[in-house]
């Protein structure tokens, strides 16, 4: 049997020099990329799983939780930090395994990477919904009900009444404006996204600032809280338990690497804008965790929005305002870097034939691969206004780990395939740092719903029809791509 369209990859020198072939405009430096990861990685999250990892596994010691699950995160980022500097070409995830694993292995992980971005965007977008019509309705305004919503959803009308929802407008909204600002510019949409990371890391810092003077040492005892007789809540079991929740806040990391291309110097600005990101988000957790902790009990912790609890004992009013206001200029940057992600990944699958080759567009006057974000949009738009995507959002984190694994393990590949190749840099104790990234991965895969595992099985499903009825026949075959360079 001919398995040249499974195994097929091309050699690293090639595929850069096809990737160079195809410039994209070099205009984000170190802060940029290192805004964007953090505008990813910190977003709701930090507002909602810190209480809820402490006062159902961890107790105050889910400061150690978040210190787990950033040493998992960190054996992932060193395997991305090296990969986006050998391989300084769009496509994150995507195009490590297709350089390593081979063109099917890379088609796979392409598809599942829809779950991370796409997916995850609506979901997002969203929770962007929600909280934007909270602050709205607290400024005395207020988005009519049945177009708050997914469509068919019921909903609570103004006299009591109950009806169908017909849109979520606001989702949509910020769907389409940030999509526009994406297609007007990459530097456009960086100097936008800095902005907005700044204000939320000011909103970060002035809970942690003006909260600490209130902290009583008092709810922090006992550190860890003795177990309750089942595995996972409380004591160290509850810790590692509490990591496990913790780890998705940390997603968004990996969507850094889509910047290489882009960047002015990638071999510089990458390790800096990917481990940068991870350890000014992990301090920040950290932080944020200790003295929420520190100024509520750590029992009354599990409700929908736990830093209104820490904002009440601070005793500012204002102080809420400006939260629920960071928390929607938080969740607004991770949809934008999402947006972002997936349009360069759908666009170097394009470059490979595996996917239309007009998504591979790039606008002569923007310099941004246009039709490949404004479909990202459209189809972000349609999923976040029309369709409840509950049953979804743990596709999310099923995906990223899946995506994580196999960088992991591109890592170690590459040392066998490509030993030569200059790495300005290194992953450490290989095979030993990736393996342990796979580790880490593969015990929250365990943790995660048998109805999640059933519906990443029938979207690989739906993955397998694709490329075997489009992108195994339109794919160029290795001696193909041997003689000539993607066009």
């Amino acid at each position: 049997m001919n398995t040249d369209h499974v195994t097929a990859r091309t050699p690293l020198s090639q595929y850069i020099a096809d990737g160079k072939a195809h410039p994209l405009p070099k205009v984000l430096g170190p802060i940029s990329i290192t805004f964007m990861g953090i505008g990813a990685i910190i977003g709701a999250g930090i507002f909602v799983l810190t209480g809820t990892a402490a006062a159902l596994y961890a107790g105050p010691a889910v400061i150690v939780s978040f210190v787990l699950a950033a040493i998992a995160c960190g054996f992932v980022g060193l395997c991305y930090t090296e990969l986006a500097t050998l391989i300084p070409i769009s496509g994150s995830t995507y195009t490590y395994t297709y350089i390593s694993l081979g063109r099917f292995a890379g088609w796979l992980i392409g598809w599942t990477l829809i779950l991370e971005y796409s997916i995850g965007a609506a979901t997002v977008s969203v929770g962007w919904s929600g909280y934007f019509s909270r602050t709205l309705a607290t400024l005395g305004l207020g988005i009519p009900p049945r177009l708050a919503a997914p469509t068919g959803q019921l909903v609570t009308l103004s006299d009591g009444t109950t009806a169908t929802a017909l849109l979520n407008l606001p989702a949509v909204a910020i769907v389409a404006v940030l999509t526009f600002l994406l297609v007007r510019g990459t530097s456009e949409s960086s100097r936008v996204n800095n902005l907005m990371v700044t204000l939320k890391l000011a909103v970060v810092l002035a809970f942690v600032l003006l909260g600490a003077p209130h902290v009583d040492p008092a709810n922090w005892r006992p550190f860890v809280p003795p177990n309750e007789g089942t595995f996972g809540q409380f004591g160290w079991s509850g810790v590692l338990h509490g990591a496990s929740v913790v780890f998705f806040s940390y997603i968004g990391f990996d969507a850094v690497s889509n910047c290489t291309q882009e960047a002015k110097r990638p071999q510089r600005d990458m390790p800096i804008g990917i481990l940068g990101s991870l350890a000014v988000s992990t301090v920040l957790y950290i932080a944020v965790a200790a003295v929420l902790v520190g100024l509520v009990p750590y029992q009354k912790l599990d409700v929908a929005a736990p830093i209104a609890l820490g904002v009440a004992k601070i005793g500012l009013p204002w102080l809420q305002l400006f939260v629920d206001a960071g928390a929607l200029i938080g969740i607004t940057t991770a949809i934008l870097v999402l947006l972002y992600g997936q349009s360069r990944i759908f666009a170097r699958m394009a470059h490979d034939r595996l996917l239309p080759p007009v998504l591979a567009q790039v606008h002569p006057r923007l310099q941004t691969p246009w039709i490949s974000q404004i479909l990202i949009g459209v189809a972000v738009a349609a999923v976040a206004g029309f369709i409840p995507i509950e049953l979804l959002s743990e596709l999310v984190g099923v995906g990223t780990l899946f995506a994580f694994i196999l960088v992991s393990f591109a890592v170690i590949r590459l040392r066998t395939l490509e030993p030569t190749a200059k790495r300005p840099f290194r992953v450490p104790a290989v095979p030993w740092v990736p393996l342990l990234g796979v580790l880490c991965c593969l015990v929250l895969m365990a943790g995660l719903s048998p109805l999640t595992w059933a519906w990443l099985a029938s979207w690989i499903a739906i993955g397998l029809v694709v490329y075997f009825t489009y992108s195994r026949r339109r794919a160029p075959t290795p001696k193909h791509r041997r003689s000539r360079s993607m066009g």
